[in-house]
């Protein structure tokens, strides 16, 4: 290679055919000087191509570059025959040819990219991929899932093994840190459910029966649903990038390589509070729900807060709160779980943590209303 000012030489080559061609490099073949050689080395190809080349003598070569090394071998390769013999020739110049043909040869078997078509059929191969994916993932959340519950089986039956500040950590950030934004989001959401209902029922003289509309609605489904959906989008995106960031510095492979299972230091406590804590803020979401629907039915429809609640008391049973309350736990393990799933299977670059990170979100509304859609065919069965 050139020293810093040095000052380069022109490259050229001379061919010599016959019996035995032969191509003869002389300079110095770098990047700022292969201008003019690129063009009369096409014409050579184009013209003595089909003779082949035997021999390739590099005693006249003074320095190569990459870019000379890959315009030499591009030459080679438009030559009939195999590779030729080299003669001469520095072992740094040598790598770098060697070098320029394993890339070129890889290029040469890259998989062709593939088109999507627009037809029918296309349209049902892409259909059958997608659903070959989504059992893919499917499967291997419900292996992550039996793992979880194996390390959760564990650190409860060893405690020495639970991370205590890590469980305390997390049910203060998706926890406690949650309670404003779920009292202030519930409550407008209760004052939605009130106006509707007012404005439906008043048709039929019928405002009264707003307390077991929200009662019921907020109870039974909004409650639950609403806070795991802000959950999901608050907490859940969370969990993935902190445990992408992780895996991107390489802190979980130092700490497998101290012998700590991340299942016992990172998903553990996570799954722990998130069971602990997504009940208490659906508890908290009930409340201030229903606060907005009483505040409406108060300021808007003139029914006191004491006959709210009595009537509430006596229309709506009390097996509605513990519907509502039964899913809490549910989703807050379905949260955490793809929360933390996605996390672990972030990549190196940016990239792969924006996409992990968008895809943790959309599974977890996703199966947010799946499970909710299942608790409710069970219930329905069971005639509750």
């Amino acid at each position: 290679m050139l020293r810093p000012g040095e000052q380069s030489s022109t490259p050229a080559f001379e061919y010599f055919g016959g019996d035995r061609p032969r191509l003869v490099l002389q300079g110095a073949w770098v990047v700022s000087t292969l201008a003019d050689q690129d063009g009369k080395l096409r014409e050579l190809v184009d013209g003595q191509g089909q003779s082949g080349l035997a021999e390739l003598d590099l005693n006249g070569l003074e320095t190569i570059d990459t870019a000379g090394a890959f315009l030499i071998d591009r030459v080679l390769r438009g030559f009939a025959s195999g590779e030729p013999k080299i003669v001469g020739g520095t072992p740094e110049a040598l790598s770098l040819l060697s070098q320029a043909r394993v890339l070129a040869t890889q290029e040469e078997h890259a998989p062709p990219v593939h088109e999507e078509g627009h037809g029918f059929i296309d349209l049902l191969e892409r259909t059958g991929r997608n659903a070959e994916h989504m059992w893919q993932e499917f499967m291997e959340t419900l292996s992550f899932l039996g793992g979880t519950i194996l390390a959760i089986s564990t650190v409860l039956w060893r405690p020495a093994k639970m991370r205590w500040t890590a469980l305390v950590s997390v049910m203060e950030d998706a926890g406690l840190d949650a309670v404003p934004i779920i009292a202030f989001l519930s409550f407008f959401v209760g004052m939605v459910v009130a106006f509707i209902g007012a404005t439906t029922l008043a048709q039929f003289g019928a405002t009264i029966f707003v307390v077991e509309l929200v009662g019921f609605g907020v109870l039974r489904e909004l409650g639950g649903v609403l806070v795991a959906i802000i959950i999901a989008g608050r907490t859940n995106s969370a969990f993935t990038a902190q445990i992408g960031a992780m895996k991107m510095r390489q802190e979980i492979d130092a700490m497998q390589t101290l012998g700590l299972d991340p299942m016992h230091v990172i998903v553990a406590p996570r799954v722990l509070a998130m069971m602990i804590m997504v009940p208490v803020l659906t508890f908290i979401g009930m409340l201030t729900a229903i606060a907005g629907g009483m505040t409406v039915g108060w300021l808007v429809l003139d029914i006191n807060p004491t006959v709210f609640f009595n009537r509430m008391q006596d229309s709506v049973p009390i097996d509605q709160f513990w519907i509502g309350m039964s899913k809490a736990p549910v989703f807050g393990l379905a949260i955490a779980l793809i929360g933390c799933r996605q996390g672990l299977e972030v990549g190196g670059s940016v990239q792969s943590l924006g996409h992990h990170t968008t895809k943790s979100v959309v599974q977890a509304l996703f199966s947010i209303i799946v499970i909710d859609a299942l608790f409710a065919i069970f219930y329905m069965e069971l005639g509750i």
